[in-house]
């Protein structure tokens, strides 16, 4: 599903309740703040990262303005050492190109090998979460329950942390 108009079919056919924000193409958290986002304290940050040994891949979603430390989540998460995956492996797993990661992804993983970490905040205030619908040039708005519930259904490992 690398095409926004298959996600929205895919959410319909969940009778998933979402709002749609088209925008230009995006690539980074800093291009997307000059973007006039409805709800931009519940947009999020995706980090696609392996271990050193690439047997193990995680996607690591946090609130926009969040930074993630690597060596922290290594220590709490009982990681081996993590680096940034490459675009080779974000287009072979997740069948997705570089400024488009997004949680949706998750349903390209035909081998549910990433397991998806949710930062805990998605879950508290409005529970609402925005991500790309695989195509950096929208954002989906929908229910944070509901973006975990149709991730666990397609078999992905799914943790829900503080990060």
């Amino acid at each position: 599903m690398t095409d926004k108009t298959k996600i929205y079919t895919f959410l319909d056919s969940k009778q998933i309740p979402y709002e749609i924000t088209e925008h230009k193409a995006v690539y980074n958290m800093e291009e997307l703040s000059a973007v006039d986002l409805p709800y931009p304290e519940d947009d999020a940050k995706n980090l696609f990262v392996r271990d050193d040994k690439r047997k193990n891949y995680y996607l690591i979603t946090v609130k926009g303005d969040k930074r993630v430390n690597l060596k922290e989540f290594r220590r709490v998460h009982g990681t081996k050492p993590l680096t940034f995956a490459s675009a080779e492996d974000l287009l072979a797993i997740m069948k997705l190109s570089p400024g488009a990661v997004s949680p949706f992804g998750l349903l390209n993983d035909d081998e549910k090998q990433v397991e998806f970490y949710l930062d805990q905040s998605f879950l508290e205030d409005n529970a609402k979460i925005g991500c790309h619908p695989n195509d950096n040039t929208a954002t989906v708005w929908l229910r944070s329950e509901d973006l975990l519930k149709i991730i666990e259904e397609h078999g992905n490992i799914v943790h829900v942390a503080e990060l």
